[in-house]
């Protein structure tokens, strides 16, 4: 799995099945950022891939997309490309 952009969620907004069902993002979306499943390479992981898996399958692959794109819990230093002053952000 690879870390999530800005535009992988943002692109998603404006498909009719995440309009018609916010919920479905989250397939969506796994299914953009896994690279590889078992066997399967991320060109071959679609939206039908992951309808298919199990429950506690698709909760743990939510669990290590959580973790892998969150913010360490100690925060993290930035800089303002405009002034660049650094700032800390709350973990």
């Amino acid at each position: 799995m690879r870390r999530a952009r800005a535009g992988d969620e943002i692109v998603l907004l404006q498909d009719p099945r995440v309009k018609g069902n916010r919920a479905y993002l989250v397939v969506l979306l796994l299914a953009r950022v896994i690279t590889r499943l078992g066997s399967l390479r991320g060109d071959q992981i679609d939206a039908g891939v992951i309808e298919g898996l199990y429950t506690a399958d698709l909760a743990h692959l939510q669990d290590v997309y959580r973790k892998l794109n969150q913010l360490p819990s100690e925060g993290a230093a930035v800089v303002c490309p405009h002034c660049l002053r650094t700032f800390n952000l709350p973990g």
